[in-house]
């Protein structure tokens, strides 16, 4: 399921930000290829690990990303080992010896990174992660805020890095999903505002509508 999300060939789609057990649940019956779960208890988005048990009846249909910032390395380790999610997704400042430890432990892991610049994007060449998530750069806010980072910067990335697992983020709302994929040509596209109609509750005409664009 991981393999066919990254694979640039196939562009899949990944909605963030779930806070409700009926959204997952179509989500899933949707057939939309990952969900994300956020696990920072400062997000508008938080899912409280307590309350997050209905993630188990979705592995096999649905892949589950639950996403950390600062986490540490227990946490994650700890969602991985109860089967609420499938990959680990560090959405902070964690260090590339933190992800590698985990890529040693065969939990597979997206890197998000705030991009400013065409300095930030050459930093990420040699991050140790299975994928790279491309975010706009917000300070203290760690992503979810609706702003889109340079298409262009970002397609000439990828062709420079056609090896790497490349997931574009910020800004992504079904106006512009298509033009994104063709413009920039990642592996998946992943939204959170983009696919809601508040905070962490999903809005499915616009969901239809993202995966619409990424067919």
């Amino acid at each position: 399921m991981l393999q066919r999300f990254l694979d640039p060939k196939l562009p899949s789609l990944k909605i963030c930000g779930i806070t409700l057990p009926a959204d997952a649940e179509r989500l899933a019956v949707m057939e939309i290829d990952a969900l994300g779960a956020n696990f920072w208890p400062k997000s508008k988005r938080f899912l409280n690990p307590a309350e997050a048990d209905f993630l188990k009846a979705l592995a096999g249909r649905i892949l589950r990303v639950g996403v950390f910032v600062n986490a540490g390395p227990d946490h994650p380790r700890e969602l991985i080992e109860r089967g609420l999610i499938d990959v680990v997704q560090l959405h902070g400042d964690e260090s590339r010896e933190e992800s590698q430890a985990y890529l040693d432990d065969k939990i597979p892991v997206i890197k998000a990174l705030g991009i400013r610049n065409d300095d930030d994007l050459k930093a990420a060449a040699d991050f140790p992660a299975d994928a790279l998530l491309l975010d706009a750069h917000a300070p203290g806010l760690y992503g979810g805020t609706g702003q889109t980072i340079d298409w262009l910067a970002a397609a000439d990335f990828i062709k420079s890095h056609p090896t790497l697992s490349i997931i574009l983020a910020g800004g992504i709302v079904p106006e512009n999903a298509a033009e994104a994929l063709a413009t920039v040509h990642p592996a998946a596209l992943d939204t959170a505002s983009g696919s809601e109609s508040a905070p962490g509750i999903k809005d499915f005409e616009k969901v239809a509508a993202l995966k619409k664009a990424t067919a």
